[in-house]
């Protein structure tokens, strides 16, 4: 699962920022209880100068003292217990609080992350993936082969099946995907669906339009005043499990940017990270837009799949309009 370092101690800030909440609730029950309950309090002293008293016994070598510790503790306990229900709170109020009880809100259990610290990284991920709110309408869940008919369903079944082998075998095999074709077919949502899929099994994914994504290299490379502050970005650009470039071509395409499209896809080929592009030109369009190697490497060490139709927007316009 993949975390930059600011984003680790980012979260281990949050569950430091949990304890010290749950501790302040604690320790204002505490006090609630010694200000309505005197009684308690007395009880409370007690405990601590006997366990004292019998730990000074034990060293002093007299084996009984623990045995009889014991039994005084749960005597006590009880009569702490009873004072709380006498005085309508519940037994466990002054129990230490947890977010997750699990791992009592240390992130961890015997060194391995805990449930609670995974969701939170998913979450994390989802929010700087820049395509949270959109994954909810778009995911396989809602993937519909309405649409679709002869060869283009055909294609889009094709792109499907592709889409879901790269999921299950993307910790084990490391490729790419290229969707080209016509306007609204279904390459930005196939796009989604791998997105959703990944980042809810904890790996990172980052989202772009070509326009965005050659327009934050630009600002890296350029502004330097906004250097530092873009760095965290263009880093994860690099490094992050997968980028998905969408509207490649819809971007003012110059040798700056074919350059930088070239470095972002043969650094990122060379990492073995995953890069998903798609675009509404032809393979022909894409050779005469970009140079050579970067069609070669595109052709090369993408698996393309074509998609074809008409515009699914417009359909849905006119379904709507016949209601």
């Amino acid at each position: 699962m993949a975390l930059t370092n600011m984003q680790y101690d980012s979260m281990i800030r949050l569950y430091e920022s949990r304890q010290n909440k749950n501790r302040h609730i604690l320790d204002q029950r505490f006090q609630e209880i010694y200000d309505k309950i005197p009684e308690y309090l007395v009880v409370d002293q007690q405990i601590s100068s006997i366990s004292v008293l019998q730990g000074k016994k034990l060293l002093m070598g007299d084996e009984t003292a623990l045995t009889e510790l014991k039994g005084i503790l749960f005597d006590l306990k009880d009569q702490k217990k009873q004072l709380l229900i006498a005085a309508g709170y519940p037994v466990d109020y002054l129990d230490p609080i947890y977010d997750c009880k699990l791992c009592q809100d240390k992130g961890y259990i015997e060194e391995k992350k805990c449930v609670c610290f995974k969701q939170q990284m998913i979450s994390l991920l989802y929010e700087q993936s820049n395509i949270q709110n959109l994954l909810e309408i778009e995911n396989f869940k809602t993937l519909k082969y309405d649409y679709y008919q002869g060869d283009d369903l055909k294609y889009f079944e094709n792109a499907v099946k592709q889409c879901k082998n790269f999921v299950e075998n993307y910790n084990n095999d490391y490729h790419n995907l290229f969707f080209y074709g016509t306007v609204g077919t279904g390459k930005s949502f196939l796009s989604n669906c791998v997105a959703k899929e990944l980042l809810d099994k904890g790996h990172s994914v980052l989202y772009f339009s070509a326009c965005q994504l050659f327009d934050q290299i630009s600002k890296y490379s350029f502004d330097y005043k906004e250097k530092d502050e873009l760095s965290q970005i263009y880093d994860d650009i690099y490094n992050c499990d997968l980028l998905i470039i969408d509207d490649l071509g819809t971007e003012l395409t110059n040798n700056f940017v074919a350059s930088q499209l070239f470095s972002c896809l043969n650094e990122r080929h060379i990492r073995k990270h995953g890069t998903i592009i798609s675009t509404n030109l032809s393979l022909e369009e894409l050779r005469n837009r970009y140079s050579d190697r970067i069609f070669s490497r595109i052709t090369s060490n993408y698996q393309l799949c074509k998609l074809s139709g008409s515009d699914i927007r417009i359909q849905k316009k006119r379904l709507m309009n016949r209601k």
